[in-house]
C-alpha cells in the first residue's frame, strides 16, 4: 500500500510516552499481565462501591480501599501501589515500583515517560495515565481482550486547567461510540479523530487494516504506544506495524482524499465552543473542539463522510447539533444529508444552553477560576442566543452509501432518551438488516413470527367490555414500545407462522368488514379497498422496528 504523505513517521513526541522502545514495552506488558492490573484485577482489589466511585472520577475510596486490601494481605502490595500510581495519581517510592515492575523497573518507566521524579524528594508520580481496558469475547462479535491504555492524566488527577493539546483517555463518549458501532469484518477501516487508539483497538479485532488519524500529534504519539504496548492482543507485527495501521496527521478527511474505506468510526472534537476573534489552534482544547462555529464539524462530516465510503459501506459518529428556538431537533440534522445516502439519527440527550456550558467548562477544570468561569459561561450564553439556539443535542449517527447507487432506503431520525440495551451496535445492525430485507422482500407472502423479548400489555377501565390500551415492548435492543391499533393487535397475535401476512390481513379483512356489515354501516365505516395496504405498511414497522421477524430467521 502507497505510504500517505500525512502518514506519521515520528516515534516520539515531546510530552507523550515514547513507543520506539519495543524491548521495555515487553516487559512492561509483562510485568502488568504478571500483577493482574486487568480490569477484573483492579475491581478484585478496590471492591465494588470503591471502583464504582472511581468510575465517577472519585478517588478517596479507592485510596482508602488500596490501603485496607494491603493492610490484609501484603501480598496485595505491589498491584496497590501501580493502582495508586496510574489510576489515583498518587506518588510511590522507588523502591515500591522496582519491587512491582522488576522487567521494567523505575529506570524503564523514566525511560518510556511514564512517570517523572517529585521535585525534593525520593518519590516518582505518574507522567500519563494508564489504565487497562478490555471487553467480553460477546461484546462486538469479534473476540475478547485485555489492554492497557495510556492517556494525559485527567482533571481530577492533576491540578489546573487541562493543557491544549490534552489526550483524552476512555471517556463516556469513546464507550458510547464503541458500544454502538455495527461490527462487521471489513478490509479497510478508519478511525477518525483517534485520541489515544480506542476505537481503533476493536476496529483491529475485525479489519484487516485500519487507518487512524488526528490533528494532534501528542494523540498520535499515545495512540502507537497503546497499539504497541498491546501488539500481542491487537495481532500486530511490532516490526511491521504499516501492515495492520496507518498513523496520519491531519484535519478531518484531509489525510485520506481520495480513499475508500468499508467502515469509518469517529468520536470528532463536536464541542460546540464559542469562536473569538484572532484565536489560533494553541487556544483551543484540541480533544473536543474542532474550531468551527457552531455545529459545522458535525455538519461537514455528515455531508462528506459518505464521499470516502466503499459501496456499501458505512460510517458510524457521534454528535451535537444546535436546536433553534421553534423547531424540531432533527431540522438541521436532515439539511445534512447528501441525497443518495442511507441516514439513522438518534437523538439521546437534549439540554439547554447553560446545561452545556457547565458541562464543558467543568470538563477541562475552567471552573476553577471564577473569574475566567464567568467570562466563558457568558461567551457560551452569548454564542448560543446569536444563533437563537434554544437546545443542543446529543446523538448517535449512522450514515451508509448504498452499494448500488439510487435513492436512499433508509432515512430515519428519531429521539430515544430511555435507557436501553448494551452494546446496541448488534442490535442496530440487525435493524439495518430488517430494513434491507424488507426493501427486497414481498411482505404479504411473508410468514412471521412475534419476537422472542416482545410482550403484549392490555389496559382497560373497569368493567369495560374491551381495552382501551394495547401495547407491544421489546425487552432487548433499543425496547421500544408500540401503541397498536386492535386490529393490528389482533394480526400480532396471528402471527405463528402458519399464515403469510396477505393471509392474516385477507382474513381480518373479512372479519371486520362482515362485523360492520352486519351492524348495518359498513359502506360508511369500513373501507375494503385501503384496509390491507394500511394494515400491511403498519406490519412493516413492525419488521422494520423487531417486533415481528421472518420465519426462519433468528428471533
Amino acid at each position: 500500500m502507497p505510504r500517505s504523505p500525512h502518514e506519521s513517521t515520528a516515534v516520539n513526541t515531546p510530552d507523550a510516552p515514547r513507543s520506539d522502545l519495543p524491548g521495555l514495552l515487553a516487559a512492561l506488558a509483562a510485568d502488568l499481565r504478571r500483577l493482574d492490573y486487568t480490569l477484573d484485577g483492579v475491581a478484585r482489589l478496590l471492591g465494588p462501591t470503591a471502583s464504582a466511585a472511581l468510575n465517577r472520577d472519585q478517588i478517596i475510596p479507592a485510596l482508602l480501599a488500596a490501603e485496607r486490601a494491603v493492610r490484609q494481605d501484603n501480598q496485595a502490595a505491589p498491584l496497590a501501589a501501580v493502582v495508586r500510581l496510574w489510576l489515583l495519581a498518587e506518588p510511590q517510592e522507588r523502591e515500591t515500583l522496582d519491587a512491582a515492575l522488576p522487567g521494567t523497573g523505575v529506570e524503564g518507566l523514566l525511560e518510556l515517560g511514564l512517570v517523572q521524579p517529585v521535585p525534593g524528594s525520593g518519590l516518582l508520580t505518574a507522567k500519563a495515565d494508564l489504565r487497562p481496558y478490555g471487553w467480553d469475547r460477546n461484546d462486538d462479535g469479534s473476540g475478547g481482550a485485555e489492554l492497557w491504555v495510556a492517556s494525559d492524566l485527567a482533571a481530577h488527577q492533576q491540578a489546573g486547567v487541562l493543557r491544549h493539546d490534552h489526550v483524552l483517555g476512555i471517556g463516556q463518549a469513546s464507550t458510547t461510540l464503541v458500544q454502538t458501532t455495527i461490527r462487521r469484518h471489513t478490509e479497510r477501516a478508519l478511525d477518525l479523530g483517534t485520541g489515544c487508539g480506542i476505537q481503533a483497538f476493536h476496529l483491529l479485532h475485525h479489519c484487516q487494516h485500519v487507518t487512524a488519524t488526528d490533528i494532534s500529534e501528542r494523540a498520535l504519539a499515545y495512540a502507537r504506544f497503546n497499539i504497541l504496548l498491546n501488539a500481542e492482543a491487537l495481532s500486530v507485527d511490532p516490526d511491521r506495524l504499516e501492515d495492520r495501521v496507518s498513523l496520519r496527521l491531519g484535519s478531518l478527511l484531509e489525510p485520506v482524499t481520495g480513499e475508500e474505506f468499508g467502515l469509518v468510526v469517529s468520536n470528532p472534537p463536536f464541542v460546540i465552543t464559542p469562536r473569538s476573534s484572532g484565536e489560533d489552534a494553541a487556544d483551543q482544547f484540541t480533544y473536543r473542539d474542532g474550531g468551527l462555529p457552531g455545529d459545522d464539524i458535525v455538519a461537514s462530516l455528515v455531508a462528506d463522510l459518505p464521499g470516502i465510503l466503499a459501496p456499501g459501506g458505512s460510517a458510524q459518529m457521534l454528535g451535537n447539533w444546535e436546536v433553534p428556538a421553534g423547531s424540531g431537533w432533527d431540522e438541521r440534522p436532515k439539511s445534512w444529508v447528501r441525497a443518495g445516502t442511507d441516514a439513522w439519527f438518534i437523538q439521546r440527550e437534549q439540554v439547554s444552553p447553560e446545561q452545556y456550558a457547565e458541562t464543558w467548562l467543568q470538563d477541562a477544570s475552567e471552573s476553577r477560576d471564577r473569574q475566567h468561569y464567568r467570562d466563558a459561561y457568558a461567551a457560551y450564553l452569548d454564542d448560543f442566543a446569536s444563533r437563537d439556539v434554544a437546545g443542543i443535542g446529543f446523538g448517535m449517527v449512522w450514515l451508509r452509501r448504498p452499494a448500488h447507487g439510487g435513492p436512499a432506503a433508509i432515512s430515519r431520525f428519531e429521539e430515544i432518551s430511555y435507557p436501553i440495551e448494551q452494546p446496541i451496535g448488534p442490535h442496530l445492525g440487525a435493524a439495518v438488516e430488517r430494513s434491507d430485507w424488507l426493501a427486497a422482500h414481498d411482505l404479504a407472502g411473508t410468514h412471521l413470527l412475534v419476537a422472542d423479548d416482545v410482550t403484549e400489555e392490555r389496559h382497560q377501565r373497569p368493567g369495560a367490555e374491551h381495552p382501551g390500551v394495547i401495547l407491544l415492548r421489546q425487552g432487548a435492543g433499543l425496547r421500544r414500545t408500540n401503541l397498536m391499533s386492535t386490529e393490528l393487535a389482533g394480526f400480532v397475535s396471528a402471527c405463528d407462522g402458519d399464515l403469510t401476512a396477505g393471509q392474516i390481513a385477507g382474513a381480518l379483512e373479512a372479519l371486520l368488514g362482515g362485523a360492520l356489515d352486519a351492524g348495518g354501516d359498513g359502506e360508511e365505516g369500513f373501507d375494503a379497498g385501503s384496509f390491507q395496504g394500511a394494515l400491511l405498511a403498519d406490519v412493516a414497522n413492525l419488521v422494520r422496528d423487531g417486533f415481528l421477524v421472518p420465519a426462519g430467521s433468528p428471533a
